[in-house]
């Protein structure tokens, strides 16, 4: 059933030990870095996280597995150059690793929440990634069978939701979150804005249906983005190099 809360730990307080978690963002954008902090307080260890990386310096997803939060990830770029609190971990044998290339990450999540017991991929046959799966070939091209990855709870952003759930999200910031809020038994959303309308049923991304719990928190993407809205609304355009003349540019300088 869905419910609107008033702050991040009630959002994330279903959470318990051992839980999968499907994380979004790529990089900083759409990361629920209000959720995740939330998880922090929570207490909640022994988790399983799914996430496009293992953590960026010392904020979000990179914190729960500095204090060895998460037993194990399953992601598809588990080093960078910010990715220390990982590599200490990792290193130490104190987290699990499962190497999932980014494509198919995403659709063995759209998998699980679509009711597919399966797919068969061309990536990552013939390597490491491949074994101990079945192959098949197809057409005269071979193939390695993924499976679907379901998560017990995701936290995602999104832009607004309306009083049904439903969720629109602000450009790329959407990135996995569609995917993985129909991969979840229970996924919390964190919004910039909870509107009193609903939304233009043309316009929604995520439906409602797929959203137990949902907490307003503004950020600053938030704030730009119903700044460029009111803009457009007003007939103004967005503020861009492409629309400053060259004087305008050179005055800058």
């Amino acid at each position: 059933m869905l419910e609107f809360v008033d702050s991040a730990a009630q959002a994330v307080s279903r959470i318990t030990d051992g839980a999968t978690v499907l994380i979004g963002g790529f990089g900083n954008a759409g990361q629920p870095m209000e959720l995740i902090d939330a998880l922090m307080d929570s207490g909640a260890t022994g988790l399983t996280v799914v996430n496009n990386n293992a953590g960026q310096a010392d904020a979000g997803l990179a914190l729960l597995i500095k204090e060895r939060r998460v037993a194990k990830i399953i992601c598809s770029f588990p080093r960078q150059s910010d990715s220390w609190h990982f590599d200490e971990a990792y290193r130490a044998g104190e987290i699990e690793l499962e190497l999932v290339p980014q494509g198919n990450l995403a659709e063995r999540m759209r998998a699980a929440g679509a009711g597919i017991g399966g797919f068969f991929s061309p990536t990552g046959y013939g390597t490491q990634l491949a074994e101990g799966k079945e192959v098949r070939e197809i057409d005269g091209k071979h193939y390695v069978l993924e499976s679907p990855i379901r998560g017990d709870f995701a936290l995602i952003k999104a832009y607004a939701a309306d009083p049904a759930g439903n969720l629109v999200y602000r450009k790329t910031a959407r990135n996995f979150g569609p995917v993985m809020a129909t991969a979840a038994t229970h996924t919390i959303v964190q919004v910039d804005e909870v509107l009193e309308e609903s939304l233009n049923p043309e316009h929604v991304v995520t439906p409602g249906i797929y959203v137990d719990t949902v907490v307003g928190i503004p950020t600053e993407s938030g704030v730009k983005e119903r700044e460029e809205r009111a803009a457009l609304a007003a007939g103004q355009p967005k503020p861009c190099l492409a629309t400053k003349t060259a004087a305008e540019l050179a005055a800058e300088k």
